[in-house]
């Protein structure tokens, strides 16, 4: 009964699956999906995910490089600023992001909660009101293994991981508050869990476009591999003018050392927005940290590959955003496209590190571009052959008929001209007509070829003039019956004439039982095959030597097909014009 539990049974917990989505017991026994449900199934289907956490990926990692620049170098003042424009715009479009992948992240528990669900309370058949079903005391333990067994925990942490919000805290939060000897300890600290950040991003695109690319097109795949290819240089871009910064900033640490009677105090004046006085002595600074120097004089401090990103211009300045982002970007791509090799590192290890990692990057793009490239014209060459192969067996089917028809070989010749024609535009090009892919002069040649014969051994036309042959066979148009196709039935009206190239027709007179039954049966009369015409009688009816006859005359037997039946046509209204156009060479054989 609803709302009655028998009293022997245990108490229960009740465990939300999926909240606020109704259950409706009579959809349920009836197999079927109510309108929620049909929603939220295509909502939730695997592929829709699947290219929604392939965009955000590519998305959240292409937003993420606008963090490292946020920080800038007051060329005056000599210290260190943010762009507080910037930094707004950077960490709300990173939280539009990280909802698809908590939305994701939820959608995986909701997932492996409701096959867990399913398989513990399988052949419960009492009807649920809502949907919250409830779990026994000894139903807890195996649903949650269940539950563990059906979460994918690989996508689920790594979800995790990169819903993380690394640059909110350490270049928003932590960056701008580093101070003391150990500072650039710290900075070294935070740069690897920056870099170590991209690697779950990285791995759930590589994971999750292997799906997309399998259904995806070949031009799909070119697309997404070049995207790659400048993702990479926009981040390393960005990653370069971060580190630029840092370079700066290590060069003024290392001048507080050496010029600063107050090293302390010479340190905490770095951050533009927490300095004590508005004026410090900082002649040392450009002294001991510029970028312009003749070009023979050894320079005051090795900036390395940092030095184009400090000195031109003043890059890493308080300059406009674009103008950051486009050089950042070109450096990048540039060292990315040579693997770095025209990189000049100082002998400082971190920056090495980086200069590896742009070269490791740049091959590792490059070989699985080459990858693709060979598997690209691996297939082209494949699917090529299919097709050489496809169209070779066509023609030589049409051939091996021109052969048997004795087709002339100029005509020959031009016909196969056009069947490759129109099989290299399609070749799935429906060739079972080989009138419909023929040029009209060279169809009008095909037609008088293969009916001449047949229409020279009609018994009515063994005296008519070739003119009017000639026409006859210009009107015919080619016809195609199945196996076992009725074309005419007895008492039908004879409305054409057929000409018969390949198959066989039968035709069948049918008698009545005289007896009770009253039953009719069809009795074989004759067979008509190759170079064979049903329908002489038109000739006659149609004939302007006679007089004219407007009722057409019907057939007295049954004309069905024995096999697959080709040929030609006239229409007894074709017919008819041929006659009116040819009197004065009209002339059948028994006109009286």
């Amino acid at each position: 009964m609803g709302g009655q539990h028998p009293q022997n049974v245990d108490s229960t917990f009740e465990v939300s699956i999926t909240p606020g989505i109704a259950f409706n017991p009579e959809n349920a026994k009836r197999g079927e999906l109510g309108p929620k449900k049909k929603w939220e199934t295509k909502l939730l289907s695997a592929s829709l995910w699947n290219k929604i956490i392939v965009i955000s990926c590519v998305i959240a990692v292409s937003l993420d490089p606008l963090f490292f620049y946020i920080p800038f170098i007051d060329k005056e003042k000599k210290c260190l600023g943010m762009d507080k424009k910037l930094r707004n715009v950077a960490l709300i479009l990173r939280s539009l992001t990280d909802i698809t992948f908590l939305v994701h992240i939820g959608y995986q528990i909701w997932e492996a909660g409701n096959k867990a669900y399913k398989a513990i309370t399988r052949g419960n058949t009492q009807g649920q009101k809502d949907w919250q079903p409830t779990l026994k005391n000894n139903e807890i333990i195996p649903f949650a293994k269940k539950f563990a067994g059906y979460l994918s925990w690989l996508s689920f942490l790594t979800d995790l991981l990169a819903v993380l919000p690394m640059p909110q805290i350490l270049i928003v939060v932590l960056f701008f508050k580093m101070k003391g000897p150990e500072h650039l300890e710290h900075r070294k600290v935070l740069n690897l869990f920056l870099l170590s950040q991209y690697l779950p991003r990285i791995f759930l695109i590589i994971l999750s476009s292997k799906k997309l690319t399998k259904t995806a097109g070949i031009r799909v795949k070119a697309v997404f591999n070049f995207f790659l290819y400048i993702l990479a240089s926009h981040v390393l871009g960005a990653f370069w003018y971060f580190f630029s910064v840092q370079r700066e900033t290590s060069c003024w640490h290392q001048a507080c050392k050496r010029n600063a009677t107050d090293y302390t105090g010479c340190m905490s004046t770095f951050y533009c927005h927490d300095r004590n006085t508005t004026s410090r002595n900082i002649t040392f600074f450009n002294e001991h940290c510029g970028v312009e120097f003749p070009g023979d004089s050894k320079p005051p401090f090795n900036y390395g590959i940092f030095l184009d990103s400090l000195k031109n211009d003043g890059n890493t300045g308080d300059i406009n955003f674009p103008s950051k982002l486009c050089f950042s970007f070109w450096w990048g791509l540039r060292n990315l496209s040579n693997f770095g090799t025209n990189l000049t590192t100082s002998n400082y290890v971190w920056e090495n590190l980086f200069a590896i990692l742009i070269s490791i990057t740049g091959v590792l793009l490059f070989v699985y571009l080459i990858g693709n490239v060979q598997t690209f014209i691996q297939l082209t060459t494949t699917k090529s052959e299919e097709i050489r192969q496809k169209i070779k067996k066509k023609e030589l089917v049409w051939e091996t008929w021109m052969d048997k028809n004795r087709v002339p070989e100029e005509l020959k010749k031009e016909i196969k001209k056009n069947i490759h024609k129109k099989l290299e535009k399609d070749k799935d090009a429906d060739l079972e007509n080989i009138f419909d892919v023929l040029h009209w002069y060279t169809k009008k040649i095909l037609k008088r070829h293969l009916c001449w014969d047949i229409l020279s051994q009609v018994q009515f036309l063994k005296v008519m003039d070739d003119k009017v042959l000639k026409m006859i066979c210009d009107y015919a148009k080619p016809v195609m019956f199945p196996e076992d196709k009725t074309i005419f039935r007895r008492g039908d009206l004879l409305d054409r004439m057929l000409f018969i190239m390949e198959g066989t027709i039968f035709t069948y007179s049918t008698t009545c039982d005289s007896g009770r039954t009253g039953a009719s049966t069809s009795i074989p009369t004759k067979q008509l095959g190759r170079g064979k015409t049903f329908g002489e009688e038109l000739l006659m009816w149609a004939s302007p030597n006679k007089p004219r006859v407007d009722k057409l005359p019907t057939s007295t037997e049954i004309v069905k097909c024995h096999t697959k039946v080709e040929g030609f046509a006239l229409s007894a209204t074709d017919l008819l014009s041929v006659a009116s156009k040819c009197r004065r060479w009209w002339n059948l054989n028994n006109d009286r």
